[in-house]
């Protein structure tokens, strides 16, 4: 029964929120099911990068939820940018990276924990994972403090934004190719052929080739239904009060990072830590190193460049999770306490940024 009965609801929810989106139902129920469409068509996501992962391992199949999870934050901000929403834009980039770093790796390390008393990972990746994140807030910490002291004008501002933008995705690419191809040993999961994995895991049941089909089909899927999601934020976040602050940080990005959520927690509890870690911290250095710096070339072929200028708020809640995180995964081993730790930190930057 629950082999037909989830894809059944995946469909119905995609199809609903279609119908309500473009027969121009209520604006609330718009959200609800867009939101709902968007966790089903995750955990459809989630399932078809495990799958992967079994076929092309822990590291990669990591990175490939965390490519594929993003491309809904992607998508949803290159729709705000092109209608200007720059401050939106940026909330739901700190989101997207606070969420991550505390609420997906914590969730997965707590959930994990809870069954593994210690779960190990590569010491030498978490490394370079905290270095990399450090770079990520040095990137959005520069353009922030030389606008704010008067040392560059605004119009300088989007210039530096323009560089930095591309010094960064030029580093991406090279941290792509240290990581995967010329220290791929190096950095490969020390849990990969743990004991300790569990004695039943099985083969999928999907095929390879049906595995990376599946894997496009519900990217397409999330593509349409983050469309739909955000023609529905403006007129719900002044029905309800709401600021777009909240709105950009927390509410997008929940939703946008359900499909790392899934696959983190499930993978974390299958004792694949490694793989659930480079899900969460991979996905963040990728909105910071990578999708940041893409929208800000968006915007400028959109004609109205967006800088990589964040509020002091933004940055203190980007700086903490960093700091913490780093701080929780640099021994290259998690308990469930540790993500309870960060569970605690982004409930309470959460409830801080809905008082603003």
């Amino acid at each position: 029964m629950k082999k037909w009965l989830s894809p059944l609801l995946l469909i119905v929810f995609f199809v609903l929120s279609g119908i309500a989106h473009y027969a121009g139902w209520d604006s609330t129920i718009q959200f609800i099911l867009a939101a709902i469409a968007v966790i089903f068509v995750a955990g459809f996501l989630g399932k078809a990068t495990e799958s992967v992962s079994h076929y092309a391992g822990q590291r990669l199949g990591g990175f490939l939820n965390a490519t594929f999870g993003n491309a809904a934050e992607l998508i949803i901000a290159i729709f705000l940018v092109k209608e200007g929403l720059f401050d939106m834009v940026k909330a739901s980039l700190t989101g997207s990276i606070i969420g991550n770093l505390l609420l997906v790796l914590g969730l997965s390390i707590f959930a994990g924990g809870l069954k593994f008393k210690i779960q190990k990972f590569n010491v030498s990746l978490a490394g370079m994972n905290g270095s990399l994140m450090i770079v990520a807030v040095i990137s959005l910490f520069v353009p922030a403090v030389f606008l704010n002291t008067h040392a560059i004008t605004t119009s300088d501002s989007k210039l530096l934004s323009l560089i930095v933008a591309g010094i960064l995705i030029v580093a991406y690419v090279f941290w792509l190719v240290f990581s995967m191809i010329t220290h791929k040993d190096y950095l490969a999961d020390v849990t990969e052929d743990s004991d300790e994995e569990l004695p039943h895991e099985h083969e999928p049941e999907w095929s390879k080739g049906r595995s990376v089909l599946y894997l496009i089909v519900a990217t397409v899927m999330v593509a349409f239904v983050s469309e739909w999601l955000v023609g529905t934020l403006e007129t719900f976040t002044s029905k309800f009060g709401l600021s777009e602050l909240f709105v950009g940080a927390f509410l997008v990005a929940i939703i946008g990072n359900a499909a790392e959520h899934s696959a983190a927690v499930m993978l974390a509890m299958k004792n694949k830590i490694g793989a659930a870690v480079e899900i969460a911290v991979g996905s963040s250095l990728q909105i910071a190193l990578f999708v940041a710096p893409v929208l800000v070339f968006a915007s400028f072929f959109f004609g109205n460049t967006m800088n990589l200028v964040f509020t002091a708020i933004e940055l203190l809640a980007i700086g903490v999770s960093v700091f913490i995180a780093k701080s929780i995964i640099q021994d290259g081993k998690t308990n469930w306490y540790e993500g309870l730790m960060l569970i605690v930190v982004y409930v309470i930057l959460g409830v801080s940024f809905f008082m603003v």
